[in-house]
């Protein structure tokens, strides 16, 4: 991009001209749901009142590091209770745009869980098992989640069947503009149901193709088997949608190691030599790439990169990943330029975490129009 401002007003127009198109575009997004506890680390405590973060996850390594064959206490305060989960996350982000969304997940059973019941006023919602349980501890340079995941062993086909319907799930899967699938790590049988789609659902579509994303959510604890084979999986649906596949930095490294990749330079030209290597082992439609800073993504169109409206100090950081997917697959149903569909993915991320806030249409076009510094 040679002039980032106008650029930067190109899309907030086109932003700006969709907003009743956006209305009557539909989502279909699964499979996870999380109760969200934010919690702030304790350094140094003045009174009962008032202290100090630690602000860094470096430093609460060294103070970890540094109770190693003795004990320490760690105090944690909770800042915020809220919805959480890659799916209902995006999903809900996706509604404050102006999407129609359906969302299928783990969000209570038998009855829905209070925290989600905003959420269901604004996307039609369907729960199949109960929530996991997640400690976010937010530092200024990330964040350490601390999960409890047994409930998500429920999230199978059969389940799915059993307690939403078959038919009203193939009818969503079959005419959404935008089916999204996110957190395959701490799915166990995630690929299974992908895996059924294929065989089941898939052969049966027609019409126009329609956008489909996925969000493998941090695969280091995966077994490499199951990761290629995911990989593969994903690469198969690209028969019958057009395949986003949307990494952050680390799991990029994770997935180019899982493909025998060299790791390159942990720079903005190592990483998109690392999309472009990613890209042509997993041809997919576009692969993007979102740092903290910046995104990048690769397509056949080749590569582009956008930097974010970054700022040290954020109002709240879990979820800013799956905001910038929502701007970024809201870019590619309107089917924009990808260094505008990068914009649109880094403005959606930085209104997020300034306000704690999920942008409409006409918030995030006023973001790009003005442009935040710092």
């Amino acid at each position: 991009m040679t002039n980032l401002t106008e650029t930067r007003r190109q899309g907030a127009t086109r932003l700006l001209e969709a907003a009743a198109r956006v209305g009557r575009m539909s989502a279909f997004v699964g499979l996870d749901g999380f109760v969200d506890e934010i919690l702030h680390v304790v350094d140094k405590r003045e009174s009962a009142t008032v202290f100090t973060r630690v602000p860094t996850i470096a430093r609460l390594a060294e103070r970890l590091a540094a109770a190693a064959g003795k004990s320490t206490n760690i105090e944690l305060v909770s800042h915020l209770r809220k919805l959480g989960g890659n799916g209902p996350i995006m999903a809900n982000a996706l509604a404050a745009l102006g999407l129609k969304v359906t969302y299928v997940g783990n969000l209570g059973w038998p009855n829905l869980h209070p925290v989600f019941q905003e959420f269901a006023g604004r996307a039609e919602v369907h729960s199949i098992a109960p929530p996991g349980l997640t400690d976010a501890l937010e530092f200024h340079d990330g964040k350490v989640m601390v999960g409890k995941h047994e409930s998500l062993k429920e999230i199978t086909w059969e389940n799915i069947i059993r307690r939403w319907d078959r038919q009203q799930f193939t009818t969503r899967f079959g005419t959404a503009d935008l089916v999204g699938f996110v957190n395959w790590t701490m799915i166990p049988y995630m690929s299974d149901i992908w895996a059924t789609l294929l065989q089941e659902l898939c052969p049966t579509l027609n019409g126009a193709r329609r956008v489909m994303f996925f969000d493998l959510a941090d695969p280091e604890k995966r077994l490499p088997e199951d990761l290629r084979r995911a990989l593969d999986l994903i690469l198969a649906f690209q028969k019958h949608f057009d395949v986003i596949l949307g990494l952050n930095e680390k799991e990029a490294f994770e997935v180019g190691a899982v493909l025998g990749l060299p790791e390159p330079a942990h720079t903005p030209e190592g990483l998109t030599a690392l999309g472009r290597e990613i890209h042509r082992r997993v041809p997919v439609q576009t692969v993007v790439l979102h740092p903290v800073t910046y995104a990048l993504c690769v397509s056949a169109r080749g590569a582009a990169r956008a930097e974010g409206p970054f700022t040290p100090k954020p109002l709240i950081t879990t979820g800013a990943g799956d905001h910038f997917n929502s701007g970024f697959c809201l870019g590619k149903l309107l089917g924009l330029p990808d260094e505008v569909c990068l914009l649109t993915g880094v403005g959606t991320s930085g209104y997020y975490v300034r306000t704690g806030q999920s942008p409409n249409v006409t918030q995030l076009a006023g973001l790009l129009q003005d442009w935040p510094e710092g």
